[in-house]
């Protein structure tokens, strides 16, 4: 019987054995899985780098995007990224708790990974559900992910570029628009035109950030 080799990567060690206990464990009629964990980013980069110079490479990723040793070195979607130039047949899947739209699309974007799973969906079903759609017809998206799309394709007529985007984001962690110059490349006059021209877009000029921040995760920028 085949073989699926996956690498779960994940900084919190219960998340990575409980997918490798339920995968294994499954009753899939084509093959058998064996799951290795990793709980950093240098980890994690270690095992894709011993995997491609040996040409055994992973069949699935499954990526957490917040790891351990990240802010030093990279996140899940800077992993992701290098992934697909080292082992460029691997199937990626991000497990994650980011379920915004922002963040979501954006990592489609960049990525482009065969599925994307929200932690608060993830339960055994779904687990083993998501393997053989990956491995022979991808994607895979849990219902928030599925979600996310839509409303971006729903938005696609408001053109915003990735500054904006950015802005909008940062609002709604809720970083001040003076402090956004730390976040994004653009001055502090520059960053407030441009929120101007934001709410004009939204249909809320002349009311707070707030509205805005509402508004845009109306529609799904956010």
């Amino acid at each position: 019987m085949n073989i699926i080799k996956i690498l779960a990567v994940d900084d919190h060690e219960m998340t990575t054995l409980g997918y490798k206990f339920i995968l294994e464990d499954a009753p899939f009629k084509e093959f058998q899985v064996q799951v290795e964990t990793a709980k950093t980013f240098i980890e994690a980069k270690e095992k894709i780098d011993h995997a491609g110079k040996s040409n055994q490479a992973y069949d699935i990723l499954l990526l957490d995007i917040q790891l351990s040793n990240g802010a030093n070195y990279g996140n899940g979607e800077d992993l992701g990224i290098y992934a697909r130039s080292v082992i460029p047949n691997t199937k990626i899947v991000f497990m994650s708790s980011f379920s915004d739209n922002y963040r979501i699309n954006s990592i489609l974007k960049t990525v482009d990974p065969e599925g994307y799973m929200v932690k608060t969906e993830i339960d055994k079903k779904s687990l083993e559900a998501m393997i053989p759609v990956v491995l022979f017809n991808p994607p895979y998206y849990t219902q928030k992910t599925l979600a996310a799309i839509r409303k971006k394709m729903a938005n696609d007529n408001i053109l915003l570029d990735e500054n904006d985007k950015k802005i909008l984001y940062h609002l709604s962690r809720g970083v001040k628009t003076k402090d956004m110059v730390n976040y994004i490349s653009l001055s502090l006059p520059s960053i407030e035109n441009r929120k101007r021209h934001l709410k004009s877009i939204f249909g809320v000029e002349r009311q707070t950030d707030q509205a805005l921040i509402i508004e845009s995760q109306k529609r799904g920028f956010i």
